[in-house]
């Protein structure tokens, strides 16, 4: 089939995606901050019934802020900052060949770097402010309306309506190292071979076109699937189904890497990709128990979870490797755990330790299965396992999400089937968005480094410097 009708096919999918799920969910399953934003309009008002909960960010004073959920949640940002560099940094770039070591570090600082300006200038307000069901609004824009004003009589400061207890500043920039890790994770499945201005490019738009509208649905209570009633605690929709059926566009644009298949591609320093995974698994506490957005209970009980599912899916996936290969090996391991972290990002809120175990072990061994014979089965080149990893996992976690969410837990109750919805609308619209982004920067500025350069090594073709 030629790139026209492809693309044509392409178009008319993400046009009709919406309203194959318009349906509501039962209200049971929707979540608090959903049920706070959206109070039933056909409910008789009651002197003693209290305001409703704000829906849009609010100026507080600052004897509102508490202390303790502050301070864990600038934590929380430091470490989940700590995951993309140095951690995945080092996670990929201990994969690759030695002479595509230093791009792929670039490719990690770089991204940071971008979705930093990105999130200023309007990620943060399309993401996280009110608007359409689908996309926020513009009220900050280049961070305009975030505030703090000192004042003898008191300071007051701006909170964000999804987190009151802590200064929107703190909020705005936790927001901002998921914005920043998840762009990031998509460089996995393309290693190797893509132009580092084209990666820009693409990552930018991607940021703004993919990423900011995924996370207002799930996340901002006025989103479609937040009101459908899709349960997300802390990614696994926004960040990793997103990065991986990108990912998975990404190596179906770009082709196979020169010699695939046909001559021995190792990792250059395993001891990096370890080092990386142990970071990882350190800033995942910030990224999964930070999502309570407080000191509490909940927190509690998801860095508990996290746990759990980590090392049940390492366990699973070295295990699952000494069966079929005959040994375990240090990048199965560390592959498992990441797995696991995934799997657990959607659920770490919802579900109880031992849930937790038995989400990790079906990561880790159905992960494993992705990462080796299903690439293997549609011949596609995935560098790092982004797909196989994070699109796989993501999708485990999310529908398990569905089985196993408590309601002593959380408050609300699992649906596998809305569960299937965010699943659905996820991979539809990140990877037809994804796939025409691409293809427009291939046929516009091109996508691939030259076959010369590839063979030569980006490291020196790209950036003119290597390792000794």
């Amino acid at each position: 089939m030629s790139i026209l009708p492809r693309l044509a096919l392409l178009g008319a999918l993400a046009l009709t995606w919406p309203s194959a799920w318009a349906e509501e969910a039962p209200a049971s399953a929707a979540g608090a901050a959903s049920e706070a934003a959206h109070p039933s309009a056909t409910a008789p008002a009651a002197a003693s019934d209290p305001a409703p909960a704000p829906t849009e960010p609010f100026l507080v004073s600052a004897d509102k802020i508490s202390g303790g959920d502050t301070a864990w949640m600038l934590t929380s940002t430091a470490l989940v900052l700590m995951m993309t560099v140095p951690g995945l940094a080092l996670f990929y770039g201990g994969m690759v060949r030695k002479k595509n070591v230093l791009a792929t570090l670039m490719q990690s600082f770089a991204c940071t770097c971008l979705i930093t300006i990105l999130w200023w200038l309007i990620g943060y307000s399309w993401a996280f402010t009110p608007g359409s069901g689908f996309i926020g609004g513009t009220s900050r824009a280049l961070f305009g309306g975030i505030r703090f004003i000192a004042n003898v009589a008191g300071n007051k400061l701006t909170v964000s309506h999804l987190a009151p207890t802590v200064p929107e500043t703190v909020y705005a920039m936790f927001q901002m190292t998921f914005a920043i890790i998840t762009p990031a994770l998509i460089a996995g499945a393309f290693a190797d071979r893509m132009k580092f201005s084209a990666m820009l490019v693409f990552l930018a738009a991607w940021s703004l076109l993919v990423y900011a509208p995924i996370a207002h649905m799930v996340w901002e209570p006025s989103g479609w699937l937040n009101v459908s009633g899709v349960l997300d605690y802390a990614g696994g929709t926004v960040v990793h189904i997103n990065a991986g059926v990108a990912g998975l566009a990404s190596c179906l644009v770009l082709g196979k890497r020169l010699g695939y298949g046909k001559e021995a591609m190792p990792p250059h320093n395993l001891a990096l990709t370890l080092i990386g995974a142990s970071l990882l698994w350190v800033g995942w506490f910030g990224f999964n128990a930070g999502s309570a957005v407080a000191a509490d209970g909940r927190a509690g009980m998801a860095m508990l979870a996290t746990q759990m599912a980590t090392g049940a899916a390492a366990l699973g996936w070295m295990f699952a490797e000494w069966v079929g290969k005959g040994k375990p090996s240090v990048l199965g391991i560390a592959s498992g755990a990441v797995a696991g972290l995934v799997a657990i990002t959607p659920a770490s809120g919802f579900v109880g330790p031992s849930s937790a175990v038995i989400i990790g072990a079906v990561a880790g061994v159905v992960c494993y299965i992705a990462a080796t014979s299903l690439k293997h089965a549609f011949k596609y080149d995935d560098s790092l396992d982004a797909f196989g990893v994070h699109g796989v996992g993501g999708i485990i976690g999310a529908l398990l999400t569905g089985v196993f969410a408590s309601k002593e837990i959380s408050g609300m109750d699992g649906s596998v089937l809305t569960q299937s919805k965010g699943v659905a609308v996820t991979v539809v619209y990140g990877f037809v968005l994804s796939y025409v982004i691409l293809t427009i920067i291939d046929k516009t500025m091109g996508l691939r480094v030259t076959e010369e350069q590839e063979r030569e090594g980006l490291d020196i073709s790209l950036h003119g410097e290597s390792l000794e």
